[in-house]
């Protein structure tokens, strides 16, 4: 039998047979031993998956990190523009049948069937001419893990296909709960580690993993076991020390010995596209507009969600909540935990400043009356909102570029953007390592870096945001009280440094106060409205919106993770099995 490899299907699919009596070659079609002894092509292959997502399955989890959350609304036309998105957004009516998450299930697993079979090409390699490949296996299996990651975050019960499941084809008889959650981690786990400990402290380039990544990565992994959940999927209460500690290890060795990396001199600097690969950028999925292809290696997963009539194209989705911008108010510098969403705040340029805010806020947050992404050419006005009467007036700034750049291209329907799309950060993994400081019971070691961060926020302002400089005041801590004081003081900081960054829902499963927050948020939000002064009709106007939260529930033991798409269930009848209640 003569085996042929279709270079144009992907997925479990990729590497299919043909009958024998097959022998001219075909159009898009080359010999699988070929393409087996190509094995820097291979690993280059799995690497390209990386970027190769798309609105409807972002690999950055936008739609599911931050739009299920507390920091956004989906946004776009109505709640039916990108509907699949609104049932995630109020839970109430998620099901197993919208397609995003089947096509996001689907392409991640088209990711790991090229890491896959890029492991087969390396295994089958000789060292003694390809002596790249003990570093190269490190690579991929970091890549297989990463995508992995993914998978296990959003859906819980998935089936562990490996390169030897690839080779004798047994896919299709593989279960989706062999594993419990904690052994596919053990897995994951694997994989990095295998990374970590044979890949350099820095990338050849910055279009390769490292051993820094791995570590990042291995402490986002123990950081997730750390916290222990039953059945139920609720924390239990108890924090796993042993994982913990390996959250102190893997980010100790980032602190020590990976000192390339630090924090950004300003805030502002780590989204700037002409900045990319800074000291922030432990991993991040590169993204080209000049590639010497047609439409270049753009940001696709990001291509609904510029605001609305700044740019040739842009649908106004991810869009900021007044949650959100609430939870940058500060009073004496520091943050206001208890009273910060009493009332609803909307800076405005000509308005009063008495209420202060964290700088940070006006480099994740388009408001009206201020530019856009730090350009005084371009103002953000009410006119770039879309559909206020449904999603409010705001727009995210972090994952879009200066309308005046190069750094963004425009094709028929759709705007792209040469926006690098962060994993690792190293202001992440320093919030990591302050979070197991607090819960090892040594909150003194996490008050001097969280007050780094705090720092660098306030140093934040006079070279991107001077217009907003009467708005801000942030202050370090003098102290933390007690460990509560302490958990509060990290889970704040971590949402204002990490908004819009899909790992707000995340953060709040870890913590086991997913349900009470967002229940809380539904509450609140479904009476939203602003008042505002419209010049041009000379009057005062009251907006509403948010009303659609009226339908929104979030049922605890139930939507901490998505269910096992539709179309994967019946795929094979009774080989995999839904998550609980759905």
């Amino acid at each position: 039998m003569k085996k042929i490899i279709y270079l144009f299907i992907t997925g479990f699919t990729l590497f299919t047979s043909c009958d024998d009596f097959i022998e001219i070659p075909a159009y898009g079609v080359t010999d699988e031993d070929y393409v087996m002894s190509q094995t820097e092509d291979m690993v280059v292959s799995a690497y390209a998956m990386l970027g190769d997502d798309w609105f409807t399955y972002p690999f950055n989890l936008w739609p599911y990190g931050d739009v299920i959350s507390d920091d956004a609304y989906k946004g776009g036309g109505s709640t039916g523009d990108a509907g699949d998105y609104h049932h995630l957004e109020i839970m109430s009516s998620l099901t197993s049948t919208p397609g995003a998450m089947d096509e996001l299930w689907y392409r991640l697993y088209c990711a790991i069937s090229r890491c896959n079979k890029a492991m087969i090409a390396l295994n089958l390699a000789d060292e003694s001419t390809y002596p790249a490949k003990e570093k190269r296996i490190g690579e991929v299996r970091f890549l297989r893990a990463h995508f992995y990651y993914k998978l296990l975050m959003l859906f819980r019960q998935i089936p562990w296909v490996d390169e030897q499941a690839a080779a004798d084809n047994s896919m299709e008889s593989i279960r989706n709960d062999e594993y419990s959650y904690e052994e596919l981690f053990g897995k994951i786990i694997e994989d990095f580690e295998a990374a970590y400990n044979v890949l350099d402290t820095y990338p050849e380039d910055a279009n390769r993993v490292s051993k820094t990544a791995a570590a990042g990565y291995l402490a986002k992994c123990h950081l997730e076991l750390a916290y222990p959940k039953n059945s139920e999927y609720q924390y239990t209460g108890t924090i796993n020390k042993d994982h913990m500690q390996k959250v102190l290890d893997y980010t100790g060795f980032i602190v020590t010995y990976a000192t390339r990396y630090g924090y950004a001199n300003d805030f502002g600097d780590i989204f700037m596209p002409n900045l990319r690969n800074g000291s922030e950028s432990i991993f991040a999925v590169q993204h080209s507009i000049n590639d010497n292809t047609k439409y270049g290696r753009t940001n696709w997963s990001n291509v609904l969600n510029a605001p609305w009539g700044l740019f040739p194209c842009g649908w106004d989705f991810h869009k900021p909540s007044q949650n959100l911008v609430n939870a940058f108010k500060t009073e004496n510098g520091l943050p206001m935990f208890d009273t910060f969403n009493n009332e609803m705040w909307y800076p405005e340029p000509s308005g009063s400043t008495t209420q202060k805010c964290d700088p940070r806020l006006f480099h994740t947050v388009a408001i009206n009356g201020f530019p856009y992404k730090y350009d005084n050419n371009s103002i953000f006005t009410y006119e770039n909102t879309r559909t206020p009467n449904t999603y409010g007036y705001y727009s995210s700034l972090k994952e879009n570029v200066p309308p005046a750049s190069s750094y963004f291209t425009y094709h028929g329907d759709w705007f792209a953007c040469d926006q690098n799309d962060y994993v690792i950060r190293y202001t992440d993994v320093m919030l990591m390592r302050a979070e197991a400081f607090i819960e090892m019971d040594q909150i003194n070691q996490a008050l001097p870096i969280i007050n780094d961060i705090r720092e660098r926020a306030a140093s934040s302002v006079n070279k991107y945001i001077s217009y907003a400089e009467d708005f801000c005041e942030i202050n370090k801590y003098t102290e933390f009280r007690d460990k509560a004081h302490a958990q509060q003081a990290l889970r704040w900081e971590r949402r204002l440094e990490m908004a819009m960054e899909s790992s707000r829902f995340f953060d709040l499963r870890r913590w086991g106060i997913a349900a009470e927050t967002i229940n809380e948020y539904y509450r609140v939000e479904q009476t939203r409205s602003y008042t505002y002064y419209d010049v041009e009709k000379g009057e005062t106007v009251t907006q509403s919106y948010g009303e659609y939260y009226k339908d929104a529930y979030f049922t605890a033991g139930k939507n901490e993770f998505m269910p096992v798409p539709y179309n994967q269930l019946n795929y094979i009848p009774g080989l995999y099995v839904q998550n609980q209640k759905y």
